[in-house]
């Protein structure tokens, strides 16, 4: 079996990452920027803002973060659609996911010179809020939390959470990111297997 698209996009995030980090110029060429977007049709930068982290830390979080519940996922949709099936649909959860994540920071800033953004975590937000949908009956448990608990739970507690630091503002976290990425891993999941809902209510109540 070859290499999946979870690792190809592990291993490419990391390598374009590092390089980033040890070249200003590439870092800021490759953030987002709703201004430049908007006023110097640098459109690309929706995109490659996913491919760049600001220092190892941010980058290993989210890494853990993807390859945690990337691989359920991806499992889940390979078991259910076929290998090159699940990972079409992987991989378009991912790209759509960071595209998607880019969203409220553009209508919020896209006059505001000084806005900048960088890292996959609206991607990685999709993905893990997929796996919770698909999924919402398997236990997960937090870095230095040795307590597990159910999936729905975390999904529920960490949306709660983005909405709460979003309305307080002046994080320096893109946590209207974190939340629109959350928001296109659900909606992508119902619209391919809209029975997942049902099954999510149905662990949530019982």
């Amino acid at each position: 079996m070859g290499i999946n698209i979870l690792t190809l996009i592990l291993i490419a995030t990391v390598l374009v990452s590092m390089q980033a980090m040890q070249n200003i110029y590439l870092k800021e060429k490759y953030m987002f920027s709703p201004y430049l977007v908007k006023h110097n049709n640098q459109g690309y930068r929706v995109f490659s803002h996913l491919w760049i982290h600001s220092d190892v830390a941010h980058l290993f979080f989210n890494m853990f973060s993807l390859y945690a519940l990337g691989g359920v996922l991806e499992n889940e949709l390979i078991y259910e659609y076929g290998q090159f099936i699940g990972e079409l649909h992987f991989l378009i959860i991912y790209i759509l996911g960071g595209l998607f994540a880019t969203l409220i920071p553009y209508i919020r800033n896209n006059e505001n010179p000084g806005y900048r953004s960088l890292g996959a975590s609206g991607a990685v937000s999709a993905v893990v809020f997929a796996a919770i949908i698909w999924r919402p009956e398997m236990e997960l448990q937090i870095i230095f939390i040795p307590i597990p608990f159910k999936a729905y739970w975390f999904g529920l507690f960490y949306l709660a959470y983005e909405i709460w630091m979003d309305k307080r503002g002046n994080t320096g976290i893109a946590h209207d990111a974190h939340i629109g990425g959350a928001i296109l891993g659900v909606l992508y999941v119902l619209f391919i297997n809209f029975g997942k809902l049902a099954n999510f209510f149905q662990q949530f109540i019982s």
